[in-house]
């Protein structure tokens, strides 16, 4: 089939990359003529907006997905005209803001931490004694990799915070570690889910994924996430981020599309989350989400490491996205794949480091 995708960053280049032995061919439509899925199949320069560019991706297209949640309603709606557009509007919809994604939890009676919209300075006043400090308050749209998130700690600080910003304020969780759970399902409901995984972040950016996480609250993680995709008769794979608290196991965001903590499925798991995404859009029958081995898949920020002593240590999978070195811009990651992968990680995080 002929596969389009809004966005053209790694994310979308792996997509292809797992979905070209398949026998798929891939446009992509981003705003930057630099995109690295470029690399990998036919690239159409536009803005994410309604006009001739979307109309050639439809054009060119079978059957359509996206690389990212911020999928504006107004180019889901001419898609729908004339394509099938996975995972769904409604999840790009929730997907997209903060508010709206812990109100759809709420309904589904999924653990969250507490929360409440802020829009003006007394609503954040109010936040402050609802929730206490220190909270954390966050756009409702946009900002990732820890932008447009900020933890207010005192009544000072909270006194000469400009609120910007539509927002939300939440309850500062005091948690044990970050896990997530990624599942795909299917047009017609068979769902399957990848071993949990626990996650280090640093500045708001993922460092580190370790498959399986020790100890996993499997059950009930795959029971929210289940109730998630069900509710939203999604298709294609899902990821929900998680605090886990003691007992408790609260969702924080998730999203609607492949997600950094599953690149270590590449090589780690049978089937991996790529392929399996554009299986599930294109109406494939599902690849096993089986773990092969202990992995761990840590990201390179910024600079390109020496690689010959990276790939001198057994086990480990580079992966370069052919994207221009920045401060802190994930640029590549490499997963190691080996029964004592989590040793081996700390040698290569040697490497990354110096």
């Amino acid at each position: 089939m002929r596969v389009g995708i809004l966005g053209g960053g790694q994310l979308g280049r792996m997509l292809a990359l797992a979905g070209l032995p398949l026998g798929h061919t891939f446009t992509f439509l981003d705003p930057s003529e630099k995109a690295c899925a470029a690399q990998v199949g036919k690239l159409l320069v536009s803005p994410f907006t309604t006009g001739e560019a979307l109309r050639e991706l439809i054009s060119r297209s079978d059957v359509l997905t996206a690389e990212f949640e911020n999928v504006p309603a107004t180019v889901a709606e001419e898609v729908l005209k004339e394509r099938p557009f996975y995972p769904g509007t409604k999840a790009f919809y929730l997907g997209q803001n903060r508010l709206r994604e812990k109100e759809f939890f709420q309904t589904l009676k999924i653990d969250t931490p507490k929360f409440c919209a802020v829009n003006t300075r007394d609503e954040l006043l109010q936040a402050a004694q609802t929730l206490g400090f220190p909270f954390v308050l966050k756009t409702t749209e946009l900002g990732y990799d820890g932008k447009g998130q900020w933890i207010l700690r005192s009544e000072k600080e909270v006194s000469t915070f400009e609120v910007q910003a539509p927002s939300i304020a939440e309850e500062f969780i005091s948690f044990d570690r970050e896990l997530s759970i990624i599942g795909v399902r299917t047009k017609n409901g068979e769902v399957r889910f990848y071993p949990l995984v626990q996650n280090i972040h640093r500045e708001g950016i993922l460092i580190q994924s370790t498959a399986p996480a020790p100890n996993p609250p499997t059950a009930l993680a795959e029971d929210y996430l289940t109730r998630m995709m069900t509710a939203l008769s999604y298709v294609g794979v899902c990821t929900l981020e998680l605090f886990q608290s003691g007992e408790r196991l609260l969702a924080n965001e998730f999203a609607p599309r492949v997600h950094n903590s599953g690149h270590w499925t590449i090589e780690g798991a049978v089937c991996s989350q790529f392929e399996n995404h554009i299986r599930a859009v294109t109406g494939m029958p599902l690849g096993s989400t089986e773990l092969v081995e202990h992995s761990v898949m840590l990201n390179i920020l910024g600079t390109v490491p020496p690689l010959e002593s990276i790939l001198s240590e057994r086990g480990v999978h580079l992966h370069l996205y052919g994207k221009s070195e920045s401060p802190k811009r994930k640029i590549g990651h490499v997963t190691v794949v080996r029964s004592d992968a989590e040793g081996a990680a700390l040698e290569v995080l040697k490497h990354l480091n110096s």
